[in-house]
């Protein structure tokens, strides 16, 4: 009789190499050339941005590359000045908004639960209330300026990363390791900065991306209506608002700003869903 054959060995097979997020580098792409306009915007633009001599709502060409508004400025020279400013104002909220929102919501975590009811009460209250709403009445108190802006729309984000930031805390504090790191000893501030923090960030990665996203958008419509960066600080809500009256006649002056705008915020929300799922390899969805 003949032996039965060998069963097959399953053979453990080796894991492929992950490719590279596609979202990564499309929003690498796109936030990166935005940011390089930006930066070659400190060192050089064709034009100054208060020149007015190259003529009224002059069609893009060899001089003007985008062509000129209605007072004659260049245009390409406004975007790159706009783009300027909203980096700025995107990275100088969204830290205001990462350090407030990360310590108040840390804070509430390791609290006792008066405390923790407390803050949570006033966090509820302060994301009921209306973003652009608060960002309008801070620069009206402030005056309009950058640095009014940035602030406003900072700590108008905080209360969103807070409660974040509290909610993934608790639930970090609930673990097995916490209480093993209680048990040999270790402080709260030790627990927060060793194990809480490196379990939190990559959770909000994606929200402080939308922050971002929000900042920039807010920035827009703060300066569309006259709250914004005063001139000679070009903004693309200003651009956006300036070229209304005449975008029959020159459609690109309102068309590039919008254009940068989406680019901008598609960008940095592709960038971070990319970097999130390259920092939290839980979050991966199996394609």
């Amino acid at each position: 009789m003949s032996a039965a054959p060998a069963a097959d060995v399953a053979l453990p097979r080796r894991t492929p190499r992950r490719r590279r997020s596609l979202n990564l580098v499309l929003g690498s792409i796109l936030f990166g050339a935005i940011a390089v306009v930006a930066i070659v915007s400190v060192f050089w633009t064709p034009f100054a941005p208060e020149d007015t001599g190259g003529g009224r709502l002059l069609p893009p060409g060899g001089e003007h590359w985008a062509g000129t508004d209605r007072l004659g400025r260049d245009l390409f020279s406004q975007l790159m000045i706009g783009a300027r400013l909203a980096m700025l104002v995107g990275v100088g909220s969204v830290s205001i908004a990462a350090v407030v929102g990360i310590s108040v919501g840390l804070a509430a975590a390791v609290a006792g639960h008066a405390v923790d009811d407390a803050i949570s009460s006033l966090l509820d209250i302060a994301i009921a209330f209306p973003t652009l709403l608060l960002a309008m009445l801070i620069v009206a108190w402030r005056g309009a300026s950058v640095e009014s802006a940035i602030l406003a729309i900072g700590l108008a984000g905080s209360a969103v990363i807070a409660r974040l930031t509290r909610v993934t805390a608790v639930r970090v504090l609930g673990r097995d390791f916490i209480t093993a790191a209680r048990t040999s000893g270790t402080g709260t501030l030790g627990i927060v900065w060793r194990h809480v923090l490196p379990n939190v960030w990559p959770t909000l990665i994606v929200p402080l991306a939308l922050q971002f996203g929000g900042a920039v958008t807010a920035e827009a419509s703060l300066s569309y209506l006259g709250l914004g960066s005063p001139p000679p600080n070009a903004s693309w809500g200003r651009m956006l608002q300036e070229a209304q009256s005449t975008v029959t006649v020159a459609p690109t002056a309102a068309l590039l700003p919008g254009i940068l705008l989406v680019t901008t915020i598609l960008g940095i929300n592709l960038l971070a869903d990319g970097v999130r799922d390259v920092a939290d390899p839980a979050s991966r969805s199996i394609r």
